[in-house]
């Protein structure tokens, strides 16, 4: 099977070959001396012409994306990027936080829960507001959005008026809430 595979191949090969390889000597074939030289031909670049200067210009002006200038932007699109981005920055500090205190022991960190208590209780009141509102936020958004979805597939609060009144509602909330986590002593 195998070597009738390579008879036809070498066939369909030597088929294939440019007529002026049949006549080269086996030793030019061997050398691989007989590959044809091609110059590239010499070619003078006129000036563009006032046409298309015209639509290169234009073009400049071109917006890169019209699809998103022709759309009025609802509060629609800016939850959903906050929910996503919310949701990758809780689990990526959740993963970075978790893996170095499984790994703390090892390394010589001390990361026990009095540690860590003792060192942010060390920090000044400004930067202990700061930290805990960077926290306090995405996570409540986070949550009351996921509520909110949660509604959305019980078939609740699915009219176009009611996801605009429920987006709202889920940003005061996440607000207040987020004052509130933060402010907590």
């Amino acid at each position: 099977m195998l070597a009738q595979r390579a008879m036809q191949q070498s066939l369909r090969r030597l088929a294939v070959q440019h007529p002026a390889l049949r006549l080269s000597t086996p030793a030019a074939i061997a050398t691989g001396i007989y590959h044809q030289k091609r110059f590239a031909a010499a070619t003078t670049i006129s000036e563009a012409t006032e046409h298309d200067k015209i639509l290169a210009r234009q073009r400049l002006n071109r917006p890169v994306a019209p699809h998103l200038a022709i759309y009025n932007a609802q509060i629609t699109w800016y939850l959903s990027g906050l929910n996503r981005i919310t949701g990758c920055t809780l689990s990526g500090a959740f993963y970075i936080f978790g893996s170095l205190y499984l790994i703390a022991p090892y390394i010589g960190l001390h990361m026990e829960s009095a540690a860590i208590a003792a060192s942010f209780g060390a920090w000044p009141l400004i930067l202990k507001i700061a930290t805990k509102a960077f926290f306090a936020f995405p996570f409540t958004f986070h949550c009351l959005n996921g509520l909110r979805h949660l509604s959305w597939d019980t078939t609740h609060l699915i009219s176009n008026q009611k996801v605009i009144q429920t987006g709202w509602t889920v940003v005061a909330l996440s607000v207040f809430s987020a004052i509130g986590l933060t402010l907590l002593v």
